[in-house]
């Protein structure tokens, strides 16, 4: 059967899934996201979300791969667009050939949170979805946004977060929704200078952890939550870790006293 290809970049779908990928108030306004790869769609579908529509160039993505994705959604949309088409809309340098549209996943924060990770202005992308990524990794709970953080579902992001976005709860909250959130936590700010070492700590007990701006730190409203304000000790004369490693070198000695008991 002769596949009906998408040629035109005025098509309404592609349309949605160019908004999507380019401007986050489509984002919000659409409440839905676009997965670019056919790693992240299959990971997402796998996990039972089911797209709204795909869009696949059919030079990239052979017809077996879209059969093995209906199994998962046999209801959504899959249409064939050309490789002029799906570069106009991919986000990569290199179009992989696929894009998922989602609405955008909204799973419940749990009610009793024991592990909780939050995010105080963290702009870059990239450091962002690595974060998101160690955090499912290493067991964290729920994610929280504070104020002036990057958008979580820009592309960059999806894509370096290797679809933790579906693997744990993500919001954003404003600085008194967090403190409400946490009453029942130990809370602690992770500093370049701080008075605690990180493994000095207990991580066994309920907590949170704040991570702070690339640049800045944390804020004078994440300092005003802390219980304590942690750092990891490192070798004179250099430059201090960046926000996605630190947090990874954090959650995962929090991970091992856990596991070790």
């Amino acid at each position: 059967m002769e596949l009906n290809i998408i040629t035109s970049t005025q098509n309404e779908k592609v349309k949605l899934a160019y908004g999507l990928q380019n401007r986050a108030r489509t984002r919000r306004k659409e409440h839905k996201i676009a997965l670019e790869g056919i790693k992240l769609v299959r990971d997402a579908m796998e996990r039972g979300h089911k797209p709204i529509f795909v869009l696949y160039d059919p030079e990239a993505i052979g017809n077996d791969i879209i059969k093995s994705l209906k199994k998962h959604a046999p209801n959504s949309d899959y249409l064939a667009v050309s490789a002029d088409v799906m570069k106009h809309i991919a986000e990569a340098e290199q179009p992989q050939g696929i894009i998922g549209v989602f609405p955008l996943p909204m799973p419940p924060l749990p009610r009793n949170p024991t592990r909780v990770l939050i995010l105080d202005a963290v702009g870059d992308p990239g450091n962002m979805g690595t974060i998101f990524r160690t955090a499912a990794a290493s067991g964290v709970e729920c994610v929280i946004l504070a104020p002036n953080c990057a958008d979580p579902y820009n592309p960059k992001v999806l894509r370096s977060g290797m679809g933790a976005h579906f693997r744990l709860p993500i919001v954003e909250a404003k600085w008194y929704e967090i403190e409400n959130y946490c009453q029942d936590l130990n809370v602690y700010v992770a500093m370049g200078k701080g008075d605690t070492r990180y493994d000095t700590v207990n991580w066994r007990e309920k907590w949170a952890l704040i991570i702070g701006n690339e640049a800045n730190g944390v804020s004078e409203q994440a300092k005003a939550l802390a219980t304590a304000q942690i750092y990891i000790p490192m070798a004179a004369d250099t430059e201090s870790l960046n926000a996605g490693i630190a947090t990874g070198v954090i959650l995962f000695e929090a991970a091992r006293q856990r596991f070790v008991g």
